[in-house]
């Protein structure tokens, strides 16, 4: 397959920001795509060439890429930067240069023939290449390696390798928008997407779940199973603010449990490997050895997946420490001997999703609860928590106030029915946050997602003078804006804001954002930041929950403060949803 056939599919893509136009020409480009490819091109479409549990990541710096450029293009490097400080992206700064120098590539450099049509295979290969190369000399392989790509690339083509390598592809195309188009090129239509969605939410892999929909067609996908070593995509809460209306939605009767400020934890563990997935679906195996340990001694089954939240504590005490305290485990690889001595850990464990080859994911939360009491024995490092079955709103209240005095933040309420399945991927009122802050409505906290900045003027010139948040709003996989976040940040915070979204600075509104207001700089939505306001009122300037609540108004958060948290753990789809806004909006007014 030639690879113009992607950088076609990709410039249609980029030119549009209207869902449906994406998806169709997503559904084009799929359904020429040879079958035994398919999983590589849904890959590469994610700017990616493994699902992002693997961790396998490109690893090639600006620097690198524009060293390739100058050998593929003989121009020197200085003439490449000031291209790209005047354009902004070094994928179009290469499409520029190649198509303002007519005359053959540097092929002498990597010694090609230049203008040889690229191959998705080729493409696919150099780069699982460059991700996989390492030790001394391995920087200039990698140049090299993207060298000989650019050498035989159109100037298109190169916009796309460059963008790819450099990890900014951009398409603005998100999970369920490859997913439509997906269903729509081989399930026989949208009306599939709910069968391919929840192949997806069991593997967290949409190269796999394209490969198994290509080969073995839906029935392929409705065989779908759980399996060890692929996180499945986490269950998310609704939140509401009262003890009545929880136990209203749960139908009477919920399971109460502690809601601890900690790092939401996948465990994967069989005789041969234990494997640790965060939130996000990172492999963090490596940071919690400890963890590790203590499940390898602690679960009774042959194989399970259970789940739960990490916490610190104080080593001193044995008080539970607050988030930003377990988080300081994470990223430290060389350093971890000393982290697991100075920062103490227990994992406390709330589900069983697998166990011994069943999988449980429709099994009602009692019955997976059953499960997971058996396969669990607790040690030092490993607890299970012990929820209290409420049917009283005051029982409810007495129970909120135990977990706040036992330095948590709150509650999570289950629903005990017989349809209380796990619902992997999505978020709903079969899980309730009930949260200590929730009682006061002035202090709600908000995890908002970073899509623009503004200038700074006066004391803050030469950084950001406040930031645009953003909620999700699931319904179209958009970020919608909220408010505007110049508080709450210390003066060394303030000064390095701009060198920590460098990298996340792109030259446009990002397709998936949707703002009335202007920034002065636009990002890929990454960054997921908690914030805390005043109250929630009507905007005409914010598109957060638009035209809901009023005709022609959104909703903005009033006198919004950073809380100092930046959640990591947390990616900008599990950022606070516009449904979740609108909610709080509401229950609001009922108490004026």
């Amino acid at each position: 397959m030639k690879y113009s056939s992607i950088a076609d599919a990709y410039a249609k893509m980029e030119a549009t920001s209207k869902r449906l136009e994406m998806t169709d020409y997503l559904v084009e480009l799929l359904t020429e795509t040879p079958k035994e490819l398919i999983g590589k091109v849904a890959y590469l479409t994610q700017g990616a060439l493994y699902p992002d549990f693997e961790g396998i990541e490109l690893g090639m710096a600006e620097k690198m890429v524009i060293a390739a450029i100058a050998k593929a293009t003989d121009l020197k490097k200085e003439v490449i930067v000031d291209a790209w400080k005047q354009i902004g992206d070094l994928g179009s700064t290469v499409e520029k240069l190649l198509r303002e120098k007519p005359s053959t590539p540097n092929a002498k450099t990597v010694k090609l023939t230049p203008r040889q049509s690229l191959t998705v295979e080729a493409v696919y290969d150099t780069f699982d290449r460059i991700a996989h190369t390492g030790g001394k000399g391995s920087v200039e392989r990698k140049v090299n390696a993207l060298t000989r790509l650019i050498v035989e690339a159109t100037a298109e083509e190169a916009k796309y390798l460059v963008r790819t390598v450099t990890g900014r592809l951009r398409l603005g195309i998100g999970d369920m928008t490859f997913l439509d188009a997906l269903a729509i090129a081989y399930g026989g239509g949208k009306t599939a997407r709910k069968d391919l969605e929840r192949a997806y939410n069991m593997s967290s892999d949409l190269g796999l779940v394209s490969e198994t929909v290509v080969k073995e067609g839906m029935e392929g996908i409705r065989r779908f199973h759980v399996q060890l070593g692929r996180p499945i995509r986490p269950m998310l809460c609704e939140r509401l603010t009262s003890a009545e209306a929880v136990l209203t939605k749960l139908g009477g009767k919920g399971a109460a449990e502690y809601k601890y400020d900690g790092l939401r934890i996948q465990a994967h563990v069989s005789p041969e490997e234990i494997s640790l997935f965060s939130r996000r679906l990172e492999n963090i195996t490596t940071q919690f050895p400890d963890v590790r340990k203590a499940l390898k001694h602690g679960v009774k089954a042959e194989s399970v997946i259970v789940e739960g939240e990490c916490i610190a504590v104080d080593p001193d005490t044995g008080d539970l420490q607050p988030f930003q305290v377990v988080t300081q485990r994470r990223g430290r690889k060389h350093e971890i001997r000393k982290k697991v001595e100075e920062i103490p850990v227990i994992l406390v464990l709330f589900d069983a999703l697998f166990v011994d080859g069943a999988g449980l994911l429709d099994a009602p939360y009692l019955r997976r609860r059953e499960y997971l009491e058996q396969v669990i024995e607790e040690n030092g490092n490993v607890k299970i928590t012990h929820p209290l079955i409420v049917t009283e709103p005051k029982q409810l209240d007495e129970f909120m106030a135990s977990a706040v005095e036992n330095g948590c933040e709150g509650l999570v309420i289950k629903s005990i029915r017989e349809d209380s399945v796990y619902q992997a991927g999505a978020r709903g009122f079969l899980w309730i946050k009930y949260k200590r802050e929730y009682r006061s409505e002035l202090v709600d906290t908000l995890d908002l997602v970073v899509v623009g900045a503004f200038a700074g003027r006066g004391r803050r010139g030469g950084t950001y003078g406040a930031l645009l948040m953003a909620a999700y709003d699931e319904d179209s996989e958009a970020f919608k804006t909220v408010c505007k976040l110049g508080t709450g940040f210390d003066d060394a915070t303030l000064a390095k804001l701009p060198s920590l979204f460098k990298e996340h600075v792109a030259d446009h509104v990002h397709p998936r954002v949707e703002s009335k207001i202007e920034a002065d700089y636009w990002f890929v939505p990454t960054k997921v930041l908690e914030i805390r306001g005043a109250e929630l009122t009507l905007s005409p300037s914010h598109t957060c929950g638009l035209d809901l609540v009023k005709v022609g108004a959104g909703l903005a958060v009033r006198f919004p403060r950073f809380t100092g948290r930046w959640r990591d753990d947390k990616a900008p789809h599990d950022a606070t949803t516009v449904k979740e806004v609108v909610g709080m909006y509401k229950a609001q007014l009922k108490t004026f």
